[in-house]
């Protein structure tokens, strides 16, 4: 996230596009809502009518999976009426005369076919933006959540940096993460390309320096991503451990997920809870819950915070780093002879730029957002304000291109997927609180009206979705949410496995699963039949 969250309340104009900020963010929602309350502008890009769109300016109903389309054509409405920033492309970008040369060829009515968003619409956002002192884009997972998540996030970086809209107060390019410490866990190193502080595993430089720091040798390849190592469970990986993630519930294609977790000789599972996945589980550690763990966390923002253990363990219950140290002991790996987790955060600000200048004391209080490049630094809230890290921001050449699958004659309706305000992501935790059963008791598939009788359906009744993966039974509701053609449902609920329907394609680049778009068909069932 480029700007802080306090920025949320400071821009001209506010683009969110992809993000159901008000159900998935709502804290952080409210900053937007005082910028509406000074004033402020808001454009809303969602194929579903959310609470944004109700307090939007603009609302842009797009097609499932047709983003690039529409940043596409807003870029060309930009350019055609000199809406760009050309001191800031100059000065700060290279392949502007490219792009903008590329984007001429995107007219609102060629994107108006793809989106479904009339072209008057798409124009008037483009002006809004376009025109803002300072505007703001903000997005989540509807927008990497698809098989070409990362052309859509480059689209993103390309209406920004056209319109100088990157490195100041209430601008910038602000996805908000959808875990307390997904940013954390990428500084630390918990990704398959990266060492911590994202410094590459295939550079030789980073390759010395831990090959040095550790002692040991390491690996001068990238490592594989959760989708290819599901992939390769029972044939090349052979064992696993997962830590904290009740992969068959939130994973695409659970057929495809459960018959690899089960094809394994052996399934360790570190968690609170005996989730779905810990029952399929050799071996299963209970980790010890947030009021009970002493540790860090680095927020959306890029601040870095302390966590307190307010209780103490229940049971048998370990930290989470105390059990990875003691199984990497036991399996005969030096480095890991940690007492706490001060240490462990000492060794990241040691060996990673953008901690550098912190330390356990120093983030007491919560007062940094990375990086913070030496000692006394004050920290960072705003990225790129004199300069991007690599020298200059570079324009992207996107086409666009349909989802990994099409509606058809067999498979006729869109499938989208997210979350809901009641429940937190797969319900380990939230699904265990008798006050938020009675406010989320059951997952239902949101259906427009005018569809309900085209599929022979009821509100309230039960269907059958199928798609080329399976069927789930579902409850039915009927709302004006969805749009006509479209069908929405969170993967909440176990005993609605409604990721045994998602996996039609991944991004080349991320391995990310496109969730946000499958291809069903509906059918009326009777609900005497249905086991829930």
């Amino acid at each position: 996230m480029s700007n802080p969250l306090a920025d949320m309340e400071k821009p001209d104009v506010i683009f969110c596009i992809g993000t159901n900020m008000t159900e998935c963010h709502p804290v952080a929602a409210t900053r937007l809502k005082r910028a509406l309350a000074r004033g402020a502008k808001m454009i809303v890009a969602d194929p579903r009518q959310i609470g944004l769109s109700d307090l939007a300016d603009i609302y842009l109903p797009i097609r499932v999976g047709s983003d690039v389309a529409l940043l596409l054509a807003m870029a060309h409405v930009i350019e055609r009426d000199n809406l760009t920033d050309p001191d800031f492309m100059a000065a700060r970008t290279v392949g502007g005369e490219q792009f903008l040369q590329h984007v001429r060829q995107f007219p609102p009515e060629w994107a108006e076919r793809i989106t479904g968003v009339p072209a008057k619409d798409i124009e008037a956002a483009a002006l809004l933006y376009g025109n803002a002192e300072r505007g703001a884009i903000y997005y989540t997972l509807g927008v990497t959540e698809h098989i070409c998540g990362v052309e859509n996030v480059q689209s993103i970086c390309n209406l920004a940096l056209m319109t100088g809209n990157v490195g100041r107060e209430g601008t910038g390019i602000n996805p908000m993460r959808g875990q307390n410490n997904v940013q954390g866990a990428g500084d630390s190193g918990a990704l398959p390309n990266n060492y911590p502080g994202f410094q590459p595993v295939t550079d030789p430089q980073f390759q010395n320096k831990f090959r040095q720091l550790w002692g040991t040798t390491v690996d001068i390849e990238k490592g594989m991503t959760k989708v290819t190592a599901l992939g390769r469970a029972g044939d090349q990986i052979r064992a696993m451990l997962i830590d904290g993630e009740n992969t068959l519930i939130t994973d695409a294609d659970r057929h495809h997920c459960e018959q690899a977790l089960k094809s394994l000789d052996h399934l360790v599972v570190i968690d609170i809870f005996l989730t779905d996945t810990a029952q399929l589980a050799d071996v299963v550690f209970p980790a010890t819950a947030w009021g009970e763990t002493d540790g860090a966390c680095t927020n959306t923002e890029r601040r870095v915070q302390r966590l307190r253990a307010a209780v103490p363990p229940s049971g048998e219950a370990k930290p989470d780093w105390w059990i990875v140290c003691e199984l990497a002991k036991r399996l005969g790996f030096d480095g890991f002879d940690f007492d706490s987790p001060n240490q462990i955060f000492n060794e990241l600000c040691d060996v990673s730029a953008t901690y550098h200048g912190l330390d356990w004391d120093r983030i007491e209080h919560g007062a940094y957002q990375w990086p913070v490049p030496e000692k006394g630094h004050p920290g960072t809230p705003r990225l790129h304000e004199k300069e991007f890290p690599n020298g200059r921001g570079v324009f992207k050449i996107i086409e666009y291109r349909d989802p990994a699958e099409t509606v058809s004659a067999e498979f006729p309706l869109w499938l989208t997927t997210g979350r809901r305000l009641q429940s937190y992501h797969s319900r380990t935790q939230t699904g265990r609180s008798r006050g938020i059963d009675f406010l989320l008791p059951e997952e239902v598939l949101e259906v427009h009206p005018e569809d309900l009788e085209r599929w022979g359906l009821r509100d309230g009744g039960w269907c059958r979705v199928t798609s080329p993966r399976g069927s789930v039974e579902i409850k039915v509701k009927a709302t004006r949410r969805s749009p006509r053609g479209t069908v929405f449902a969170s993967f909440s609920f176990s005993n609605v496995p409604v990721n045994v329907l998602t996996g039609s394609g991944y991004d080349p680049i991320t391995e990310t699963a496109e969730v946000k778009v499958s291809v069903v068909r509906i059918e009326p069932c009777d609900s005497s039949s249905i086991t829930v």
